[in-house]
């Protein structure tokens, strides 16, 4: 086990995104826009129309990944959250349609149906970065 803390909480963001308003890319644009360097994504919820999330399929390495992709279908947008470390985000979401809910690992092409609230707190001192584990495959959350 690491862990990593720091008792300095910088800007607070709340991002309201609009019909037709694509999820992770406005999420980089904040970054870029604010020079966020490390932050939390504390919460989120909405609706989306088009969906990309990826996950896992196996339980060895290397990873198989799975992309599921929902096109023109109402889903509601009931999480996402994560980290950004050294201004790049790794976040995961949950999505329901109307029989189940999915989640995974967030990716470009998530668009917002009719409005998305996505809350993140950034973090003061903490120096984050991502740096790959011993089979060179995971890129873990480490301090520089």
């Amino acid at each position: 086990m690491e862990y990593f803390s720091t008792q300095q909480i910088g800007r607070t963001f709340i991002l309201r995104l609009d019909q037709g308003d694509m999820v992770l890319e406005n999420i980089n644009e904040l970054i870029a826009k604010e020079g966020i360097k490390d932050a939390v994504v504390i919460s989120a919820i909405g609706t989306l129309d088009m969906c990309v999330l990826h996950m896992v399929t196996t339980t060895g390495y290397p990873a198989v990944e799975h992309f599921e992709r929902w096109e023109n279908k109402p889903l509601e947008l009931s999480s996402i959250d994560g980290i950004i470390a050294d201004g790049k985000p790794h976040l995961h979401a949950v999505v329901a349609d109307s029989e189940k809910a999915y989640s995974g690992h967030l990716e470009n092409g998530c668009r917002v149906l009719y409005l998305a609230e996505i809350v993140i707190m950034e973090l003061k001192s903490m120096d984050l970065t991502r740096v790959y584990n011993d089979k060179h495959i995971l890129k873990l959350i480490s301090q520089k």
